[in-house]
């Protein structure tokens, strides 16, 4: 697998030629231009709005946040999952189209949080959706959920398609 874009470049006499794998050109495109579905239910949510805000910049990586399922191909659930939420949060999930991603952000998306002997408390998001990453924190710093993004980034980067066919 390439690693750098400088290994993809072959000199020929007059001129040069790129040459690369499909997994690598459709892996950078995924990896740098992520559409986020922004699941935000609590205090894990503002978070979020501070990565995507001036200070922190989400653009930068490629990050645009949407609001609409049809549109995104990662889901960033922030925030406690209530059973009430449970079958909202796996229908926008089910329409998302392929490859699609979950980031947990939050202890109480991540494992329940503070409220994770109550009985309307969802006990992590990956009993109903199955999660890529987890960003652990309450509530975690955007730093934190931009960890989180170039972990996914380089997680995208190392997959193959032959591993989806």
């Amino acid at each position: 697998m390439i690693k750098r874009a400088a290994d993809a470049v072959c000199r020929i006499p007059g001129g040069s030629v790129v040459i690369a794998s499909v997994d690598y050109v459709l892996n950078w495109g995924r990896a740098s231009s992520l559409w986020p579905l922004t699941y935000g239910l609590a205090c894990c949510a503002i978070e979020m709005m501070a990565a995507a805000a001036s200070r922190y910049d989400l653009d930068r990586l490629g990050v645009i946040l949407r609001s609409t399922p049809r549109q995104s191909d990662l889901m960033i659930v922030a925030g406690t999952v209530s059973k009430k939420m449970a079958p909202v949060l796996r229908q926008l999930y089910d329409q998302m189209p392929e490859p699609k991603y979950v980031l947990a952000l939050g202890g109480c998306a991540c494992a329940g949080g503070p409220f994770h002997d109550s009985y309307f408390t969802v006990q992590g998001v990956d009993e109903i959706v199955p999660v890529d990453i987890y960003v652990a924190g309450c509530p975690p710093r955007p730093e934190a959920l931009i960890d989180g993004l170039v972990r996914l980034q380089e997680r995208i980067h190392r997959q193959s398609i032959r591993d989806s066919a």
